[in-house]
């Protein structure tokens, strides 16, 4: 039995109702929110939203039973997008109030944004920033081309709100970075059929709105 074709997990923690207007406002109209194992398990694509501390983000995964589903589901090769927190929960561990394992579709680690960061400069970070070309494989003439950023400019400013941020094991698979201060992080990831954005794309106007269409609207 088919099921909708984008599914937002809810977890308690996230900014789940504008996640889903930009979607519709984008063309998507088969969308569920749920935490239920039998709907993440029939998405066409999933979105891992989420707003607030990596622990108690995976803390309600695991009550609600579903850390074992978001795996199975990203192994199966379908589209994942983890947005801020959901970012963050793709990873395998965080240090955030203590050491944490996280869902470890990606190996790599969440660290504070402060590390080497200029001191004038107030964590967490909120507010507008700017997207550039990571040094992995989107580069040159094709930046950013394959992605949910094909389109977007180099420079293209999106609206944070965190205090931790991603480091990725693979060098590869940072694909835009975002500099704060003196530290310049992942601020999107890709590997495979999963990708991760620090920002929130629902807050971000016209260039949000369009990474969410490419995921609406791409493979």
């Amino acid at each position: 039995m088919s099921g909708p074709s984008i599914v937002i997990v809810d977890y308690g923690l996230g900014n789940l109702f504008s996640v889903e207007r930009a979607l519709r406002k984008v063309g998507a109209s088969n969308i569920k929110l749920s935490f239920e194992n039998s709907d993440i398990e029939r998405a066409g694509k999933l979105v891992v939203p989420g707003v607030g501390a990596f622990g108690d983000g995976m803390r309600n995964l695991r009550e609600r039973g579903i850390v074992s589903a978001l795996q199975a589901y990203a192994r199966s090769g379908r589209p994942v997008l983890g947005v801020c927190l959901g970012m963050q929960l793709i990873m395998s561990q965080s240090e955030e109030f203590g050491l944490h394992e996280g869902l470890d579709l990606i190996p790599g680690k969440v660290r504070r944004l402060d590390s080497n960061r200029d001191e004038r400069l107030k964590i967490p970070h909120i507010g507008w920033n700017s997207l550039h070309g990571s040094h992995g494989p989107a580069k040159g003439d094709g930046l950013w081309q394959g992605t949910l950023l094909e389109g977007i400019d180099e420079g293209s400013s999106m609206y944070f709100i965190h205090s931790y941020v991603v480091v990725p094991d693979d060098p590869d698979v940072p694909i835009a970075v975002t500099k704060y201060g003196n530290d310049t992080y992942c601020s999107v990831f890709r590997r495979d059929n999963i990708t991760g954005a620090q920002f929130h794309p629902e807050l971000s106007g016209e260039d949000g709105l369009h990474i969410y269409h490419n995921f609406v609207h791409g493979n």
